[in-house]
C-alpha cells in the first residue's frame, strides 16, 4: 500500500495519483466560484465552448499571480476562440474574492476546497521543498474540446509565459 502522508487536513497517498493524457475524456466537473454560480463541464461543452481548466496552488502568490494576469490580459483573444477559462485552487471563497478583485480577474476561480477535481485531474501530488516532502497542488493545465476530450494536458508548467503556449495550443 501508498505511504500516507497528512496536510492541511487532507489524507492522501502519494502512489494514487492520476496522471491524465490527451485524447483521454475529460473527468467530468462540477463546482461553483466565491459568487455560488456554477460551472458544469457538460454544460459549458453543450454550448460548443472549449475549456481552459488551469490549477494553480494559491491566491495572491507571485507565479499564480502572473498566471492569472496573463489569462486576464489575454482574454479577448481566448474569447474570441470560443474559449472558458476557469481557475481552480483549494482557497476558500472570501480568498478568491479578494484575489479577483485586487487584480480584475475577468474569469472564474473554482472552489474545490475538497480536493475533488484537484484529485480527478492528479494536480495534487507530492512536492519537495527546501528537503521536505509534502502533498499540494502542480500547476497545471488542460484544454478540453467542445467534445470533452483533452486535447492538451501540462502538469509543472512554468507560471511565466504559459499563457502565451496556451494561445499557441489553441491556434494550432
Amino acid at each position: 500500500m501508498g505511504k500516507f502522508v497528512l496536510c492541511l487536513g487532507f489524507a492522501t497517498t502519494m502512489n494514487d495519483v492520476t496522471t491524465l493524457e490527451k485524447e483521454q475524456n475529460a473527468p467530468k466537473f462540477s463546482a461553483k466560484d466565491s459568487q455560488g454560480n456554477s460551472y458544469d463541464l457538460d454544460g459549458i461543452n453543450a454550448l460548443g465552448k472549449t475549456v481552459i481548466l488551469y490549477f494553480y496552488p494559491k491566491d495572491d502568490t507571485p507565479g499564480c499571480t502572473t498566471q492569472a494576469c496573463g489569462f486576464r490580459d489575454n482574454m479577448s483573444l481566448l474569447d474570441n476562440a470560443d474559449t472558458v477559462v476557469l481557475g481552480v485552487s483549494k482557497d476558500n471563497a472570501s480568498s478568491h474574492d479578494k484575489f479577483a478583485a485586487k487584480y480584475d480577474l475577468n474569469f472564474p476561480l473554482l472552489l474545490d476546497e475538497d480536493l475533488a477535481i484537484h484529485n480527478a485531474y492528479g494536480t495534487w501530488r507530492e512536492k519537495k521543498n527546501y528537503g521536505r516532502t509534502y502533498m499540494g497542488c502542480v500547476r497545471s493545465t488542460f484544454i478540453i474540446n467542445p467534445e470533452g476530450i483533452l486535447s492538451h494536458v501540462m502538469y509543472n508548467v512554468k507560471a511565466t509565459g504559459h499563457v502565451e503556449r496556451v494561445i499557441e495550443l489553441l491556434n494550432s
